[in-house]
């Protein structure tokens, strides 16, 4: 038989079922950890599954066609998600990022945004590969969702295709984003994970085409994320050298940020083409400003996008605990939190055996 190297292959079972303290922290807003940063953005995977085998996150060589992805009863039902979110806004929480996987794979996922957007306050947006927006862009519009960030890795279909793995040309991905627009899912934001000796050469050609389209390009360094990509310091392109490069063409400004936490550092064309971002979690790590809590698809709840472990609340959820129960648990995780990943990453760090991201999302 042959031997398959599955990444965190008992992952699922590194969740812990958080305890309901006593003492429970009001929820008004103010929940800090312990390094004073306040949860309010939640990120929510809804599902595992994807449509592309995109090298840096779901490889085929470990999401292969015998990958055990999670059965549907253990899920988290679209009521179960929006109690989880309703007591995080309470604690603060105003953005709603859907993620997966691909979370149009999700069925009736409309339904699920149009749950989330009725909380008060409360933007939801979602990531996606794009290539399901065509069909799906004006529904999700309908249900309540604010806007679409699209991943998309390069603009020459050779390159793409190698870096999706599926062989999905950029053309579909392209119609996704036309459609997205044409919904009104704007500002639309690009976002582009950059990899040396793989893509970098795409970093202009995906400049020249979003300048002055109205959407934000965003440059992501190659991060480190789980433990199936590979992932070597030689292959990060700094965000300081996309700044360089782009610059060179198309002379750039630094712009302030939108809001306190924002990952992206922005920077905008000087002669008004729009803007471009740069997220640099491994040259110039944000995570003193982070205010950001993860849940996956079945219901664990990660402080940071590189842990090894998260906290149980399905059993929480489907064992009669009270609003107040989880809230109390959902509290006490997050004032406990002390990530701090990316400002001690080494080479050793690296190699540790980190949820992937296809898991929790990016």
């Amino acid at each position: 038989m042959n031997q398959r190297v599955i990444p965190l292959a008992d992952e699922r079972q590194l969740a812990r079922r958080p305890a309901i303290p006593s003492d429970r922290p009001t929820p008004d807003g103010r929940l800090a950890d312990r390094r004073g940063r306040q949860v309010r953005d939640l990120r929510i995977s809804v599902t595992d599954r994807c449509n592309f085998r995109c090298v840096y996150c779901m490889p085929k060589s470990v999401f292969d066609q015998d990958y055990a992805f999670l059965p549907r009863n253990a899920l988290l039902s679209f009521e179960e998600i929006t109690r989880i979110a309703r007591l995080f806004a309470a604690h603060g929480v105003r953005k709603i990022r859907l993620t997966g996987g691909e979370p149009l794979l999700r069925r009736n996922l409309e339904d699920l945004i149009a749950q989330l957007a009725a909380l008060p306050d409360m933007e939801v947006t979602l990531t996606t590969n794009g290539v399901l927006l065509p069909r799906k862009a004006r529904a999700l519009k309908a249900a309540g969702l604010a806007r679409v960030t699209v991943s998309l890795d390069a603009l020459d279909d050779a390159i793409f295709r190698a870096m999706n793995d599926v062989d999905v040309p950029v053309a579909d991905v392209l119609a996704g984003i036309a459609a997205a627009d044409a919904a009104g899912l704007g500002p639309i934001k690009i976002n582009m994970v950059v990899k040396r000796g793989l893509n970098d050469s795409e970093i202009l050609p995906m400049a020249r085409h979003f300048r002055g389209s109205g959407h934000i390009l965003r440059f992501i360094e190659f991060m480190d994320v789980g433990s199936s990509n590979g992932w070597r310091m030689d292959d990060v392109v700094p965000s300081a050298e996309v700044i360089r490069r782009i610059g060179a063409e198309f002379p750039l400004e630094a712009t302030d940020p939108n809001y306190t936490g924002e990952v992206a550092e922005r920077w905008r064309y000087v002669d008004g083409g729009g803007e471009i971002g740069v997220i640099s979690s491994v040259t110039q790590a944000f995570c003193s400003t982070c205010t950001r809590a993860r849940l996956s698809t079945e219901g664990r709840l990660y402080t940071c996008l590189f842990a090894q472990s998260g906290h149980d609340l399905r059993p929480l959820l489907r064992e009669g605990c009270s609003d107040e129960e989880l809230s109390a648990a959902i509290g006490a995780i997050w004032q406990d939190r002390n990530d701090r990943y990316s400002e001690l990453r080494t080479a050793a760090t690296a190699d540790l055996r980190k949820i992937e991201m296809s898991y929790i999302g990016g």
